[in-house]
Formats: C-alpha cells, structure tokens, sequence
C-alpha cells in the first residue's frame, strides 16, 4: 500500500470504450470515477487492458491504430514519456510502396505490471481519459478495455500534492 493511502474498497474492474468519429479522426473519451474529493478519495491503478481495432490493409500504405489511456485530457494519443499517461497501445501494417508482402506490428505497455509493482498510477481526480487514432484507415477504429484498482483514502498532504502534480502536469 503507498504511504498515506488507505485503501475503502476491494479491486474493481472499470470498462470504456471510445471510437472515431470518422476514419483517422482523433477521438477521447472521459471516463468518471466518481471520486469523493471532499473525502480525500484517490484512485489506484493496478492495471490495464487497451485493446483497439485492427488497421485496415491497404497494399501500398502503411496504417495503424494508436490509443492511450491517460489522467488528463489530451489533444492527441500519447506515449509512456508523458506523465499523465498510463497506458498506450498502437498496432500497425507496414506495407510495401510497390504492392508486395505486408507486415503487422502490435506494441503496448503491459496489461499486467510485474509482482513487485504495488500500483501502476493514481488518479487524484475525478475522471480519466482514454484516446484512439488511426492512420490512413478506411473506416472509424475503436479502442476498449478496462482499468483496474482500488478507491483509496489520502492524508491530507498527499491527497493535495497529488492533485496539484496532476493538474499542473496537464
């Protein structure tokens, strides 16, 4: 359990969904949690699943589909070297520019961190965010999945240093 937390509830598995307006159009989602702030409530993440729609295959164009899962809301899909950011995923076809063979690749960060992690993130406010993007796809893609973890109660000091880190990091 991190220092000055106290966890108020058993593991809970929270599923989202967001999907593109139109073909490689950025798309977020607000997910809430329904935290107390009056109560001092956090969320600690132990884990998270991303799955998103396959690319299209198009023989000459290299397509892909990007998501992430942040804290705060963001204009674009993020990586890892955001702060804010908890979990990405992105899947791609390569292409041959002459029409020849095509390679897919799938990349994310892990679904189930390591047994000495003891949380992957908190979330000190009340929502968080889940993003998806595809490139030069012929139709609308969707990123699902869910995040796991505790509500918890923070001291005072933690529960204010937490918030301000994550508003002022937006």
């Amino acid at each position: 359990m991190p220092k000055g937390l106290k966890q108020s509830s058993a593991v809970v598995p929270i599923g989202f969904a967001v999907t593109e307006s139109a073909a490689n159009t950025f798309a977020q989602t607000q997910v809430d949690l329904n935290l107390s702030p009056l109560d001092r409530e956090v969320f600690v993440a132990l884990a998270i699943n991303l799955d998103g729609s396959s690319p299209d295959a198009i023989a000459t164009l290299n397509t892909a589909v990007n998501g992430s899962l942040t804290t705060t809301s963001q204009t674009a899909v993020q990586d890892l070297d955001n702060s804010n950011c908890l979990a990405r995923r992105v899947q791609r076809i390569r292409a041959d520019a002459a029409g020849g063979p095509m390679v897919a690749f799938g990349e994310q960060a892990l679904e189930t961190p390591p047994s000495t992690l003891e949380y992957i993130g908190i979330i000190a406010t009340n929502d968080f965010f889940v993003q998806v993007e595809g490139v030069n796809c012929l139709s609308a893609k969707t990123m699902t999945g869910k995040l796991y973890g505790y509500r918890a109660v923070a001291s005072a000091d933690i529960y204010a240093a937490l918030v301000q880190s994550e508003v002022l990091s937006a």
